[in-house]
């Protein structure tokens, strides 16, 4: 489906898959985070705070719940103390790294004009 076909049908946004990918991804920190677990899989989570650096332990603690809830993050617990958690991007997840892509591509032909 492309964004043509929605062309002037679209009564509410969250409607479309458009929509749809948005409330998955959208937000200040979720690309961000499916980002950094793309370049470092996986990842612990004080070594994810340590590289995103700005956001707090609760909202990355939101942030990759409600990932993991749209099955966009594999949480992984191993029974240690004190206690090890690891995460990294699921199959489902991974689809969306060429748009990630091509963002990046974007940002290197625009962010210097």
């Amino acid at each position: 489906m492309s964004m043509a076909e929605y062309k002037g049908k679209v009564k509410k946004i969250q409607d479309t898959p458009f929509g749809y990918t948005l409330s998955v991804i959208g937000g200040k920190w979720k690309m961000v985070i499916i980002y950094l677990l793309a370049e470092n899989q996986p990842v612990r989570f004080n070594d994810l705070k340590r590289q995103i650096g700005a956001i707090t332990y609760k909202t990355l603690s939101s942030q990759l719940k409600e990932l993991e809830a749209d099955g966009m993050v594999n949480r992984k617990e191993y029974p240690q103390v004190p206690p090890k958690v690891e995460y990294s991007l699921t199959n489902k997840a991974e689809t969306l790294l060429p748009v990630l892509e091509e963002l990046c591509e974007w940002g290197v032909k625009n962010q210097n004009k």
